[in-house]
């Protein structure tokens, strides 16, 4: 699926900004903050899509067998959530990269912690909807 890809264009691209603790000037952040959010909203647009195809599979080939089609509920929810997750935490690594030294590391922290959460949430939420 996209998720690896997009997972590892995520990474590489932390990677590089953490090369460097030095704030980016207001027109470079502003940009860069700009495509992260368009990025995000594509990602999230994208999986709604695909949520959507998928349920639609679903109830067309399993003649709405209940748990079958929960399952698959499930599952689009979590990839949504997790989707939008990801489009989060660009847009929040971009906005840190407005800051430097100390007050950027805290920052990005602060980003990582908030997505790591925010898929465990969406993991449990997802076990929680098995039937």
């Amino acid at each position: 699926m996209r998720l690896p890809i997009l997972s590892m264009l995520g990474l590489a691209a932390m990677a590089m900004a953490s090369g460097c603790d030095q704030a980016k000037s207001p027109q470079a952040a502003a940009n860069d903050i700009a495509a992260a959010k368009q990025s995000a909203a594509q990602e999230v647009a994208d999986a709604h899509q695909e949520a959507a195809k998928d349920i639609n599979d679903a109830s067309k080939d399993l003649q709405d067998t209940s748990k079958e089609l929960a399952d698959s509920n499930a599952k689009a929810a979590y990839e949504v959530a997790v989707a939008r997750a990801d489009g989060d935490h660009k847009v929040a690594v971009q906005e840190c990269l407005t800051q430097s030294g100390a007050a950027q590391k805290v920052c990005k922290d602060k980003a990582d912690a908030g997505y790591d959460a925010a898929k465990a949430n969406a993991k449990a939420t997802r076990e929680a909807q098995k039937p």
